[in-house]
């Protein structure tokens, strides 16, 4: 057995399936959640700047083997930015919206001109707002504010902090049960990333038990929504009494390879939304996981 540390991004079930499943012991592997980075992840990172959230100190400050999923914008420009190398040979599809309070005057993607919204920087909910925005609004009039992981995100709009903000799975449906308003709706591509020379095998090994939990929740969706009480952060888990059985799967494994078409387009518009600061090596080869 191969031990592997996996940081769960909680937008999907798959991890928790497959650990649930024993999938990942059938594929030779002894998985540890890292909780500590899953939940920095979902907390504030107001004051932290690029390089120093919490899903990229693995990388830059404790030097931890820690297989993460991001994005498809932020696992490739982490990549590029000297954090590990993208996973190319599988991809999920993830929900994504903005939320307002339901006392709010925004009622359209068009009413969100010059509001601040709340993002974790360089992150999904970032990169899509401009992605999805732009067909409504100039993009020097799509803003943004630095607030960090969901949890945070969430509690922001519901006290009140910000106007509007930009959630995933499954704050998508906690923000629904909550009687928020969604102003706009979409899907984008996440992908996981590795650290530079990780076992490929190993990769491989976990790719296989992702696409083991995505076979079982086709057959059997229900039995496992459940487990999305291991997604929802602390301050959350007596808020509300949630109905998991209408949070849905969330994000969807696929175990195709992510076209060098799309690696293309991530690094044009990074450069457009200006971005690439942190960009170096930007090469499709360069910076995919062997």
């Amino acid at each position: 057995m191969r031990k592997v540390t996996v940081a769960p991004k909680g937008m999907g079930l798959n991890d928790f399936v497959a650990m649930e499943e024993g999938f990942f012991k059938a594929e030779g592997l002894d998985v540890a959640f890292d909780w500590k980075t899953f939940r920095g992840t979902q907390s504030s990172w107001k004051g932290l700047n690029y390089l120093e959230r919490p899903q990229d100190q693995p990388y830059t400050k404790d030097k931890a083997e820690v297989i993460q999923g991001a994005c498809v914008w932020g696992s490739i420009c982490n990549a590029s930015a000297g954090m590990g190398k993208f996973v190319p040979e599988a991809y999920g599809d993830s929900p994504w919206a903005i939320f307002v309070r339901p006392d709010s005057k925004i009622r359209e993607p068009k009413d969100l001109r010059d509001v601040p919204i709340s993002v974790g920087m360089r992150a999904g909910s970032h990169f899509n707002v401009p992605y999805r925005l732009e067909k409504y609004l100039p993009l020097e009039n799509i803003k943004t504010v630095n607030t960090g992981g969901f949890g945070a995100r969430l509690k922001a709009l519901i006290d009140g902090e910000v106007e509007a903000a930009s959630l995933l799975p499954p704050q998508i449906a906690m923000a629904e049960q909550l009687g928020l308003r969604k102003i706009i709706e979409d899907t984008f591509h996440t992908l996981w990333w590795v650290p530079d020379g990780f076992p490929p095998e190993a990769t491989q090994a976990y790719l296989r038990a992702l696409d083991r939990a995505e076979k079982a929740m086709d057959s059997d969706l229900a039995k496992y929504l459940p487990l999305w009480t291991l997604a929802v952060p602390a301050e959350f888990e007596t808020y509300h009494k949630w109905d998991f059985t209408k949070f849905g799967r969330g994000e969807r494994f696929v175990y195709k390879t992510l076209p060098h078409s799309e690696f293309d387009e991530v690094m044009d518009q990074v450069k457009r939304w200006d971005l690439a600061q942190f960009l170096k090596d930007k090469s499709y080869e360069g910076l995919a996981a062997r």
